[in-house]
């Protein structure tokens, strides 16, 4: 995410009654029509209205038609982005959640096969993701630039550098730091596995030179464009 979308996000989310209807999205487990979200802030539908648009604009909500019936119009049902910052709003139990599927994996010796390709899955859904939000700009990003862009989405603060068909990237931070310590043949193979995913279903590149934790600090990889 560049830095200027996150400066918009973050003025988006200045106003006190944005916030919290923010909060109020963030904590539920389903999506919310404006006249939930007024309705459990006790707020007027034509305050709540506006302050969902900003949002949604800015890439903090996204919004679909309530398809359950109904007559007339169908009205708009607004959650979290999949790429919005958590600001700490993620429930606790997600980190224990991941620590104890992690142990799993290492008790039951999960094939680093297993582990790549369930990797691979998640990075082909960002990568439909990333082409989504491209569709209908000035120009396509190349493979390795929206290989960048994903990382930094993740946090993983990516620094990168391109010299003819090879862009190298090496990742200034690791959001799954203090599990890839832990069990690093298993989360830097999701690692590697997301990128080759995201690349494989853009098309016209391939991760090369995966160095994890094991091999150098700072984690790096290529991104090399097909000749």
């Amino acid at each position: 995410m560049e830095r200027s979308n996150r400066l918009d996000l973050l003025k988006a989310l200045g106003d006190n009654t944005r916030y919290a209807i923010y909060l109020e999205l963030a904590r539920s487990s389903r999506p919310l029509s404006t006249a939930e979200v007024a309705g459990s802030l006790g707020l007027h539908l034509n305050t709540v209205r506006p302050h969902l648009e900003r949002m949604r604009e800015v890439g903090l909500l996204e919004a679909r038609p309530d398809t359950s019936g109904g007559v007339g119009r169908p009205q708009k049902l607004y959650e979290l982005a999949a790429d919005a910052p958590g600001l700490g709003l993620e429930p606790p139990v997600y980190p224990m959640l991941a620590k104890m599927l992690l142990d799993v994996a290492v008790a039951s010796d999960t094939d680093t096969s297993v582990v790549l390709e369930a990797g691979r899955d998640t990075g082909r859904a960002l990568a439909h993701r990333a082409e989504d939000r491209t569709r209908g700009g000035q120009g396509t990003p190349s493979v390795g630039t929206m290989t960048v862009g994903m990382l930094d989405d993740l946090g993983f603060d990516p620094a990168s550098a391109t010299e003819g068909n090879c862009t190298s990237v090496a990742f200034g931070h690791c959001p799954f730091a203090e599990l890839a310590t832990a069990h690093p043949q298993v989360v830097c193979a999701l690692h590697r596995g997301l990128m080759e995913g995201f690349t494989g279903e853009l098309g016209g590149a391939v991760v090369e030179n995966f160095c994890d934790l094991s091999a150098r600090t700072p984690c790096r990889a290529d991104v090399v464009a097909a000749s």
